[in-house]
């Protein structure tokens, strides 16, 4: 069983910048890579980004690119999703997963364990 906490949404700016966090605890933990997703009210929950366990290989949705970065600290066992450049329509409700080790190389969406979700909102 793995436990995954979000911590860090909050209300910012057209324009900047937040950091989300997940830690991440459990036995087993060191086998899954993780990932971040992200949902509005009456849509389907989304994609962002993964990041494998094993050597930090990322990925990232088309969405993404360019404006969100996830990186990981093992010794923390936390992951991060720096988003920058914040837009309204990034206004959502962000989740980070436990999945595949390798995500970030097979790019295999298949999450074992979902975190609660924190609330980003990106006033214009």
């Amino acid at each position: 069983q793995v436990q995954v906490v979000e911590s860090g949404g909050g209300l910012v700016q057209a324009g900047g910048s937040l950091r989300l966090s997940c830690a991440a605890s459990g036995r087993t933990f060191s086998t899954y890579g993780m990932g971040w997703f992200r949902q509005t009210p009456g849509k389907e929950r989304t994609f962002i980004a993964a990041i494998s366990w094993s050597d930090g290989t990322t990925y990232y949705a088309d969405s993404a690119k360019g404006r969100f970065t996830i990186s990981r600290d093992n010794a923390k066992n936390t992951v991060y999703l720096q988003m920058n450049n914040l837009k309204p329509e990034d206004t959502a409700v962000y989740y980070c997963a436990a999945g595949p080790r390798d995500w970030g190389t097979t790019r295999l969406n298949l999450v074992n364990y979902w975190g609660q979700g924190t609330q980003v909102t990106v006033s214009s």
